[in-house]
């Protein structure tokens, strides 16, 4: 017998007066729940009853281990209430985490309906532009970017994003479009991140399979994706961006697609878990629920910006 079950017997049999009554209650031999209270005592070093041929009596320190017991097993079987409810219907904290911009335009819409349709569950969408650690952090379902190197994560394709070189129409009349990726060298380069003054940007190359890395220099250096869409929006230069971040702006006219043909290869989004044997109801009621929606709206942006108008051969 483990300790649960004996910390069991010995609340059952205080409860029930006596012995034999606990055993009945509990499914066990008079022997069992004996052998369970003696190793109790065994292991505290102190005795929890006095033991009469017609009653139980707890001893001074038996009546304040019985208070942690109710306390210790109450609290256990509000944990396996808690589970069993949640092999009915989803329920209890689901954590989600995406990307900043991607989280906010595609995955809060559906874990909005999401939730609506199942009102037992609680979320927490953590809204991050680095790769987290799904058990560390505690995250159950995760949007990732990129190719998976970790074979141990459940994961549906959801489709891809393409790494695009925007301008506005300002921009392009002011300085014209630069007709190779070297010609870059010779505009005003907006950089996502705060860094050196010159950073290189890798691209394809026309004639072999190999990608190009031309060094930049910004003229302006944010830290942030929307700040370098806005700023070229407002025709302060070319930026260099995730096609989801900036596709408003392009499906709107407001900036239009540079070099098209020299983007670098296509970026893989996935939706992932930790472990296809760990997941429970919730995350796969989530599952079964985003990834078709997902897929569409990744499938009708591709499309938005596939049809834009682009400023470069």
């Amino acid at each position: 017998m483990d300790r649960i079950d004996a910390m069991r017997a010995f609340t059952a049999a205080v409860d029930r007066g006596s012995l034999a009554a606990a055993a009945r209650k509990l499914g066990y031999s008079a022997a069992k729940v004996t052998r369970g209270i003696a190793m109790l005592e065994g292991r505290l070093g102190m005795r929890l009853l006095h033991r009469s041929t017609r009653a139980l009596h707890l001893t001074d320190f038996g009546e304040t281990y019985l208070a942690a017991c109710r306390q210790v097993l109450s609290a256990l079987d509000n944990v396996e209430r808690g589970a069993a409810a949640e092999q009915e219907q989803p329920s209890g904290l689901l954590t989600i985490t995406a990307p900043l911009r991607f989280g906010q335009l595609h995955v809060r819409p559906i874990l909005d309906a999401f939730l609506d349709a199942n009102p037992a569950v609680q979320a927490r969408l953590l809204l991050l532009d680095r790769i987290a650690n799904l058990v560390e952090e505690g995250i159950d379902v995760a949007v990732r970017l990129g190719h998976l190197p970790d074979s141990r994560l459940f994961a549906a394709r959801l489709g891809e994003v393409r790494r695009v070189l925007c301008a506005s129409p300002t921009y392009i009349r002011r300085c014209g479009v630069p007709q190779a990726p070297a010609k870059l060298r010779e505009h005003a380069c907006i950089m996502e991140r705060d860094g050196a003054e010159t950073e290189l940007w890798r691209f394809a190359s026309t004639s072999a399979r190999s990608l190009l890395s031309i060094s930049v220099r910004a003229r302006l250096r944010v830290n942030s994706a929307e700040a370098a869409v806005d700023s070229a929006v407002a025709g302060h230069g070319i930026a260099r961006v995730m096609s989801y971040q900036a596709a408003a702006a392009i499906s709107a006219g407001k900036l239009v697609i540079l070099l098209p043909r020299h983007e670098p290869p296509a970026i893989p989004v996935s939706l992932v878990m930790p472990s296809a044997r760990s997941k429970t109801l919730k995350q796969r009621a989530f599952f079964e629920f985003a990834v078709p929606k997902l897929r569409a709206r990744l499938a009708k942006a591709a499309s938005e910006i596939g049809n834009s108008k682009t400023g470069a051969i």
